[in-house]
């Protein structure tokens, strides 16, 4: 299978880091987002961090307007018609995924693989809304997308062969590193990292330590780059709320139950960096 042009559906941090790498890799790429803001936010981010190559001597200028050039922002799903490649990057729910599937199941040539860059949903369960079950796969990046080099591929029940070799190239192709992992809730990032994230909660929760103390532990002891209560803001405790519930259900195993304190602070709004306030405060 060949890919040559690629459609990223969604616009926020994630799906505008991938239009980023593919169109550094010289695919042609469309953006797509329902919200024309959310658009205008995404090619900003892409802008910006082209920029700051550019500064810092990494990217020529003229990289960097040929990388814009091949992105075309759009507001509708129709641009899917052209498209070898879909990569959906949504917010991470299972209702909408199916229903973005489903639509692009209808518009996309039939040649065309559907991708989701879900972090913990099962792929299966996303490719039956389709009757391309064959040809719809997991593709899952790391934030920040551009710099980050993992993407942990997933193959459906039913997805084939050559689509998992296709994806396995387009992931060489755009500088990430791919990892193969089956169809378990989480698959192996998130299972690994978000029960750590959690048991860091229950440990602040239980009066263990401060905040603080708890972070600095996992830095200075266990070479972590920042700790876990830190991360948790930076992912957004919403989105480890919602991943810790999909292991609890997928897995049923009670050492996936979501922390109290972690309800409690989402019921608030507490989200993290996004709100201005989490586990921490931001200016």
């Amino acid at each position: 299978m060949s890919v040559q042009h690629i459609m990223v559906i969604g616009a926020g941090q994630m799906g505008s880091g991938i239009a980023q790498v593919c169109a550094m890799a010289g695919y042609s790429v469309v953006l797509q987002d329902v919200k024309k803001e959310q658009i205008d936010k995404g090619i900003a981010i892409i802008t910006k961090n082209l920029a700051r190559q550019v500064e810092k001597g990494r990217m020529a200028e003229e990289d960097m307007n040929d990388t814009l050039a091949r992105i075309t922002p759009v507001l509708t799903i129709q641009s899917a018609a052209e498209a070898d490649l879909v990569i959906e990057a949504a917010v991470e729910r299972m209702d909408i995924k199916k229903q973005i599937f489903a639509q692009l199941d209808e518009i996309a040539p039939a040649r065309t693989i559907l991708a989701s860059n879900t972090s913990s949903l099962p792929i299966t369960e996303i490719a039956a809304a389709t009757k391309r079950p064959e040809q719809v796969i997991g593709m899952h990046f790391m934030n920040p997308v551009p710099v980050m080099k993992l993407v942990e591929i997933i193959r459906g029940l039913a997805t084939t062969d050559e689509v998992y070799e296709t994806i396995e190239e387009v992931t060489k192709q755009i500088g990430k590193v791919p990892v193969e992992v089956n169809d378990f809730p989480g698959f192996v990032s998130n299972r690994i990292l978000l029960p750590m994230i959690n048991e860091a909660i229950y440990t602040l929760y239980e009066g263990v330590a401060t905040k603080e103390a708890i972070d600095e532990v996992m830095k200075l002891g266990m070479n972590h780059p920042m700790g876990p209560l830190t991360l948790a803001d930076f992912i957004g405790l919403d989105t480890c709320l919602y991943i810790m519930e999909v292991l609890h259900e997928g897995l049923g195993d009670s050492k996936y139950r979501p922390c109290p304190l972690l309800r409690k602070y989402v019921k608030a709004g507490w989200l993290g960096k996004k709100t201005g306030r989490g586990f921490y405060v931001y200016e």
